[in-house]
């Protein structure tokens, strides 16, 4: 029976674990395989792994951190951050994650998500949308590059587009709400969610469980992930890798 799924999301600087704000003012939070460890032991549902410069830098993904996490994590690890060939998305499903996620190279190449499905499989295909409002009214935009680069596309149309080329799932990223902790943007994800039928996960704004709920609530079957209310806790945000218990899942998932 299919459920929805509480997804810690992870963002990689210079190889360490960061928390960004607006995917701004990076703060550092530790160490990625420290982090792993510990969502191991709480036996996370999924975990996202983004390598939030590497597409900015041009570099191609960190093949080594990536086995080093894959080997550790007893979870399906998505792994996103640099993917721009068919020859990469291989790589990093041979080191042993589960999906690759991919942004820019598909929206600059969206044919491209046919040739990665073929080579690893469709199931194993992840799509990112980060997403913010730009201008007087609040228009969606799509933007790569960590948020510096506007496409100047809209959410919805590029999922129903990578929808019908067979991508797996797509993730809808809030860039105005990253770091806030002050819930989901749920326009956006009623704008993506009513136009396709693909699995979908959301991301940007979480900060406490109830926010988590209230997805789950709202949208049944869906992908719920969140960095801030995973690495952070209490008023002061003291760093503590944390995830809910049995009965708390229990509780959001009802």
């Amino acid at each position: 029976m299919l459920r929805s799924r509480i997804i810690p999301c992870l963002l990689v600087r210079n190889k360490g674990l960061v928390k960004t704000v607006q995917f701004k003012d990076s703060k550092y939070v530790g160490d990625p395989i420290n982090a792993v460890k510990i969502f191991n032991e709480k036996e996370v549902d999924e975990l996202i792994v983004l390598d939030i410069d590497a597409t900015k830098e041009g570099r191609e993904p960190d093949f080594q951190m990536i086995q080093n996490l894959a080997n550790e994590s007893r979870m399906p690890l998505c792994y996103g951050g640099g993917v721009k060939t068919v020859e990469q998305a291989k790589k990093i499903i041979h080191l042993g994650a589960e999906k690759v996620a991919l942004s820019s190279a598909v929206i600059d190449d969206p044919n491209l998500i046919v040739d990665i499905a073929k080579a690893v499989g469709v199931q194993s295909v992840i799509v990112v949308l980060d997403v913010k409002k730009k201008g007087l009214f609040g228009k969606y935009q799509v933007y790569t590059h960590n948020g510096t680069k506007t496409t100047g596309k809209d959410p919805k149309e590029l999922a129903l587009q990578f929808e019908k080329l067979g991508v797996g799932e797509i993730v809808i990223n809030s860039i105005d709400n990253d770091g806030m902790m002050k819930g989901y943007d749920l326009k956006l994800i009623d704008l993506v969610r009513s136009a396709i039928n693909i699995p979908m996960t959301v991301l940007g704004g979480a900060g406490e469980l109830t926010h988590i709920k209230e997805i789950v609530k709202k949208y049944k079957v869906i992908g719920v992930a969140a960095g801030s209310i995973f690495v952070f806790k209490g008023k002061y945000k003291a760093v503590l890798i944390n995830y809910p218990n049995r009965s708390e899942i229990k509780e959001l998932l009802k």
